[in-house]
């Protein structure tokens, strides 16, 4: 039998390959697909093979037959949904994460990856100037961040109610009161759902999509002073008569206007009725890092868990969601678990898995801890600053076009455009997707369809944005039967 340098040679240098190409191909190429995921059924599927191909055959199979079918997200023409690229450094140590193959939820047992995301989470509490005594977990990705910054909250709230949540579950247990924004993101909801804690209030917001922090406090007093708290005594748990559990949901980015909830006020108000605070950051938590944006994330920091994608803003591969807690013991409590044959480290410090919902897990952390290596301080504010200056200059190109108009106010990484009455919008929007320049998500947001623009990968350039601009413009023109 070979040698296992032999053994993955071929197949490695036939996926370097491949990946080079692609990545080479991003500036020119088509930014959708080409073909539909039915149209490679056949390629991918059919019968099980019953003798097997050698493994370079099968990246060079793989990678040929695939590339109709795949989007240009790493391209700086990417404007769908909220998706950032990968940076180099951090896309380099994602394959080394594969290559190590280290289950990296013991410190015990794999005690590189263990200290590189400890580094690595202690560098995103400098950089975003959270508590320093916070836990910080890798997750999938936001919508498992949120999850597991409310599952902290969950355990606490009734803990501090005398409910003893592993003992006796749910049910009978007191009500915790859920207060979300209007425009709050739908995984917020989700993550409610999944923790069995039922719809949230929903609390006004204003035209940019940021909580009220009036109609907040109303709805706290409401919930306070409403005697429904449990089923049993008011606001008590097991018997008890103590206040409400209460839980406020906040954000930092809306997906539509990029706007920020006014977290000053609304965590004072959500504070002032005992209730544990919880942020959505999926991408806009690294604006805590810029200096001149400290406008939109002042008060941040006074939450008590945060939530973000690592792969939105600060670009590392997928499957990298950070989840940060203030309350160590609630974060752990909430998701650890303790076995006889999991062996702990000497020191006693918390395992990764005690901070996550996994069990088994890829080393997700040691992206992070690359893009951060390779940018520092300064270069994650200005990849952050950079987004935002893009967004600006696509709202201020396109809003002087005839028939654009920007809907939201530019202030951090998102353009929401109308260009008149829905159908006009829906056709140039699906005008835009078809040509191929570059490609923008369409949307609904307050009962008008649009276009949306997020500015996410490190890369987008002067080009990338005369691109977008000349694709806007051009779409709109033949929407309208006019020359561009």
């Amino acid at each position: 039998m070979s040698a296992p340098e032999e053994r993955y040679s071929d197949a490695l240098a036939a996926a370097a390959r491949h990946a080079r190409q692609w990545l080479e191909s991003q500036e020119t190429r088509h930014v959708g697909p080409r073909v539909t995921a039915a149209d490679l059924a056949a390629d991918f599927g059919g019968p099980l093979p019953r003798t097997g191909m050698p493994a370079a055959e099968v990246i060079d199979y793989l990678a040929t037959k695939a590339e109709p079918g795949l989007m240009a997200m790493p391209s700086g023409r990417f404007f769908g949904w909220v998706i950032g690229g990968t940076l180099p450094a951090a896309l380099a140590a994602d394959w080394l994460v594969s290559a190590w193959d280290q289950n990296a939820g013991l410190r015990f047992a794999t005690p590189a990856t263990a200290a590189i995301e400890e580094a690595a989470g202690a560098w995103l509490l400098q950089l975003l100037g959270l508590p320093a005594e916070s836990d910080v977990g890798f997750a999938t990705g936001a919508t498992m961040a949120n999850f597991t910054g409310l599952a902290a909250a969950r355990w606490r709230l009734l803990s501090d109610a005398g409910w003893d949540l592993d003992a006796d579950g749910l049910a009978g247990a007191p009500k915790i009161h859920c207060f979300v924004g209007r425009e709050r993101h739908d995984t917020i909801d989700l993550g409610l759902r999944y923790l069995g804690l039922g719809r949230p209030t929903v609390v006004p917001a204003d035209r940019q999509g940021r909580i009220d922090p009036a109609e907040l406090d109303c709805a706290l007093d409401r919930a306070t002073t409403s005697g429904s708290a449990s089923g049993g005594p008011p606001g008590g748990g097991a018997g008890g008569s103590g206040p409400a559990p209460l839980l406020v949901c906040l954000q930092a980015g809306n997906l539509h206007s990029g706007g920020f909830d006014p977290f000053l006020a609304a965590i004072a108000v959500a504070k002032a009725h005992g209730a544990w605070v919880h942020v959505d950051g999926a991408f806009g938590l690294w604006a805590a890092a810029v200096p001149e944006l400290s406008a939109l994330t002042a008060g941040l920091q006074g939450a008590d868990s945060w939530g973000t994608d690592a792969h939105k803003t600060l670009n590392v591969p997928y499957d990298c969601g950070i989840a940060v807690v203030r309350d160590a013991q609630a974060l752990r409590s909430a998701m650890g678990v303790q076995t006889s044959y999991l062996i702990h480290d000497a020191d006693g410090a918390a395992d990764p898995f005690e901070k996550v919902p996994e069990l088994s897990r890829r080393a997700r952390g040691v992206p992070v801890w690359a893009a951060l290596k390779s940018l520092g301080r300064e270069g994650v504010v200005a990849q952050v600053r950079g987004l935002v200056r893009r967004a600006g200059e696509l709202a201020e190109k396109l809003s002087v076009l005839d028939g654009v108009e920007v809907l939201n106010d530019v202030d951090y990484t998102q353009v929401s455009l109308a260009f008149g009455d829905d159908a006009t919008t829906r056709a140039v929007t699906a005008r835009i997707i078809a040509d191929g320049r570059v490609w923008m998500s369409g949307s609904r947001w307050q009962d008008r369809d649009i276009l949306r623009i997020s500015v996410s990968n490190w890369s987008t350039d002067d080009a990338d944005v005369a691109a977008a601009v000349a694709a806007v413009r051009d779409a709109v023109a033949a929407v309208r039967g006019r020359p561009s």
